[in-house]
């Protein structure tokens, strides 16, 4: 038997509040991620902003613009993959529930 309007009105209130708090939670969580033996590391938030971009001295003595950029773009690919599976992770089963709900 199908839960009365209001209560399903309460559950999608309660699940949208859990959501905003995993969401600002995310913002504050962080994927750390590294290429080149950790020539190069990015970190970035749960919601896909990146926090820092450090790179080893010895990358930047080489001189290889090449492999610097190779590097830097592998890291932050990496990094925003992490990013995502770690928001899918904690977002899922919220994300879940309201599409039962609304099923």
């Amino acid at each position: 038997m199908p839960a009365p309007a209001g209560g399903m009105m309460r559950e999608f209130q309660r699940l949208q509040v859990e959501l905003d708090r995993a969401r600002e939670a995310l913002a504050e969580e962080t994927v750390t991620l590294s290429v080149g033996g950790g020539a190069v590391t990015i970190e970035m938030t749960g919601t896909q902003v990146c926090r820092a971009v450090k790179l080893a001295p010895e990358v930047l003595a080489s001189a290889d613009a090449d492999l610097l950029a190779d590097m830097l773009l592998a890291a932050f690919n990496q990094a925003v993959e992490a990013s995502q599976a770690m928001a899918a992770k904690r977002l899922g089963p919220l994300t879940d529930g309201l599409s039962r709900g609304a099923g």
